[in-house]
């Protein structure tokens, strides 16, 4: 594996045993937090709220990073349509007699 990878075994079995570092530590946190919100609005929020939702929670971060560990959670927000009515039953028009004898 280490030729067709071209690294050296050493490498490759230090890389094996390596801790994460603080920043992939940091991610891994803030990830959780982004899931836990992103749950929290029903999948509604994007990473602008997100990132709000997390300055206010004392957490100083960049709407980029949200966004880029959105991504990597495949964490996409639902755009809803609104409900818009229209059927306009307060009108003057006379209505049609039932010639089928449907029922309502």
């Amino acid at each position: 594996m280490c030729k067709v990878l071209r690294v050296s075994r050493s490498s490759y079995y230090s890389w094996l045993i390596r801790k994460p570092c603080k920043r992939d530590k940091e991610n891994e946190d803030l990830s959780n937090r982004i899931k836990r919100i992103y749950e929290f609005s029903k999948k509604t929020y994007g990473s602008p709220r997100v990132t709000i939702a997390l300055v206010e929670e004392g957490i100083p971060v960049s709407r980029q990073r949200v966004a880029r560990l959105m991504k990597k959670q495949h964490l996409q927000s639902v755009i809803r349509k609104k409900w818009v009515v229209t059927t306009d039953s307060r009108h003057n028009y006379p209505v049609v007699e039932n010639k089928l004898k449907r029922v309502c």
